[in-house]
């Protein structure tokens, strides 16, 4: 009996031991924070990607709700999803962003793997109305950020596979609110989710709406 508390104690440290050197691989292979913040400063943005203030709120939001399983429709070149990858890095987490433009598919999985997420952000092509029906929830973090029009049928999508406590954040609620109208009546009337609309960018006024899934 005390030969096999031996054996299995010297067997929990060498496990023990193996997971504390793949941790500190890993974190040796990660690229410094330095070199992170460097690579967001001199980031390429386009008109499709999200300002910097907006980055920022998600990323805050993403790592002060602790969500573990968050989905971002529209990547576009992935500057978006780098910084909520950084977020869901921290909290443990994992985000799926999806993107329909094979290019754009592309260049986010590049600037994805270039930050050194690619263990946390995964970028899935295709349209959003049929790819996210093939995420598993719960989902605790979504954010919008694709066709304005169809915000309501992706988050009647993904309703079902919500966490109570989830955050949902839509992008572009103030500039595109006319093409958005249905979703935008939907999420600020239901008694299921607390909305605010904000501005956390000066660049564009686009806005945002944040809302807390009560139930």
């Amino acid at each position: 009996m005390g030969r096999r508390r031996w054996v299995v104690g010297i067997l929990i440290v060498v496990v023990l031991s193996f997971a504390a050197l793949v941790v500190y691989a890993a974190e040796q292979d990660r690229p410094s924070d330095e070199f992170r913040k460097q690579f967001i400063d001199d980031f390429r943005r386009t008109g499709l990607n999200t300002t910097p203030g907006d980055a920022m709120m998600l990323r805050i939001l993403v790592e002060a709700s602790g969500a573990k399983r968050g989905v971002e429709v529209g990547a576009a070149s992935g500057y978006g999803a780098i910084n909520m990858g950084i977020a869901f890095e921290r909290t443990g987490g994992h985000l799926w962003t999806l993107e329909i433009d094979p290019r754009a598919v592309r260049e986010t999985r590049e600037n994805v793997a270039k930050m050194g997420l690619q263990d946390t952000v995964t970028c899935i092509e295709g349209d959003a109305l049929k790819t996210l029906h093939e995420i598993e929830g719960p989902i605790d973090f979504v954010f919008l950020d694709a066709v304005k029009s169809d915000y309501l049928k992706y988050l009647k999508i993904l309703e079902p596979k919500l966490a109570k406590g989830a955050v949902v954040v839509g992008d572009n609620v103030i500039a595109s609110a006319r093409a958005m109208k249905d979703f935008l009546d939907y999420i600020q009337t239901s008694p299921d989710y607390d909305t605010v609309i904000i501005r956390a960018s000066m660049e564009k006024n686009d806005g945002m709406s944040i809302s807390y899934k009560i139930r």
